[in-house]
């Protein structure tokens, strides 16, 4: 194990990090982190549990009626990165849409405080996070109702669980935030992951080389052992298939799910070797095929794709939100 000087700077040093740097050079580099925004939140650091990464920022739309939400999760893993690059933040406020941003607890933390799988912590606080926007609807001025989830890579996964999840909200619970509701109006997202089945990836990703860190095939005291494990985590699939069943998107598709965008900057190539394994169309192809047999809406766009009603994710969320 590190010691605890060094680790501390090897974290420091990720935090703003869309995706943790390999220790050799990646075959192609991951998407750009968003910018920071101009504009500073309304309301800043609002915690919704906690722990010191169990906070979010508000930005309120101008209106005088309850606005629809923007429920931004960024990527970086669910190892690194952080809430202050907001996607879609000007155009979504602009079209009178509020925006939350979210930090969550990394899995790194949840290993390292014995919890497993790790993905736990960052799927569930997205939830957490999500009932507790609802409770503030009153005071914030939000339509509960319509709120879109957006965010890229493991932001975009993260986005992909809560629209396909059922509800996880408690009708019985003491706790009036987790009676509120998990489900989506909608989820565009970017670069996603949207399965966490080391088997499947291997069919439509040749090189796939995420997700084994999610259920625990990673060292959490360095972050760049992220990736490195996979052929580990492909073998020992059986072991942790309980978890990929609970907490992989693709798992929970039905035909009552909310319309989803997903947008990817190259083309797919299934079963071929990908220049970016992470963040491949692939991905995207798959998910569309599943959603299409099981009759939800899955609207997949990359360079060339057929039948893209929308250009962006910002035009999709704008028109589907505002319906």
């Amino acid at each position: 194990m590190k010691s605890p000087v060094i680790l501390t700077l090897i974290l420091a040093a990720s935090l703003n990090a869309q995706t943790p740097a390999p220790t050799t050079k990646p075959a192609a580099a991951p998407p750009a982190k968003p910018a920071a925004p101009k504009r500073a939140p309304t309301l800043a650091n609002v915690a919704y549990g906690t722990h010191e990464r169990q906070v979010m920022d508000f930005y309120k739309a101008d209106s005088a009626k309850p606005t629809p939400l923007l429920f931004f999760i960024h990527g970086g893993g669910w190892v690194a990165g952080d809430k202050a690059g907001v996607g879609e933040l000007e155009a979504c406020l602009k079209a009178g849409i509020s925006v939350v941003s979210i930090n969550y607890r990394y899995s790194w933390q949840a290993q390292l405080a014995g919890v497993m799988p790790p993905v736990q912590w960052p799927l569930e606080d997205a939830a957490r996070a999500l009932q507790f926007v609802r409770s503030k609807a009153g005071e914030w001025n939000i339509d509960k109702q319509r709120i879109g989830a957006s965010g890229g890579s493991a932001g975009a996964c993260s986005s992909l669980y809560l629209a396909f999840h059922d509800d996880m909200a408690d009708p019985k619970s003491s706790d009036p935030i987790a009676r509120e509701s998990t489900r989506l109006w909608c989820a565009a997202v970017s670069g996603a992951q949207t399965s966490l089945d080391p088997k499947q990836l291997k069919e439509w990703t040749p090189n796939s080389r995420y997700g084994g860190h999610a259920f625990g095939f990673m060292d959490p005291n360095n972050i760049r052992s992220r990736d490195t494990r996979f052929a580990e985590f492909l073998e020992k699939r059986e072991s942790v298939l309980k978890w990929i069943k609970m907490y992989s998107p693709y798992e929970w598709v039905s035909k009552d799910d909310p319309p989803v965008y997903l947008y990817y900057s190259s083309a797919p190539g299934i079963g071929q070797e990908q220049k970016d394994p992470t963040h491949t169309s692939n991905y995207g192809v798959k998910l569309q095929e599943h959603c299409r047999e099981i009759g939800d809406e899955c609207e997949l766009v990359y360079p060339g794709a057929p039948e893209v009603k929308h250009k962006n994710i910002s035009e999709f969320l704008i028109e589907t939100l505002k319906k």
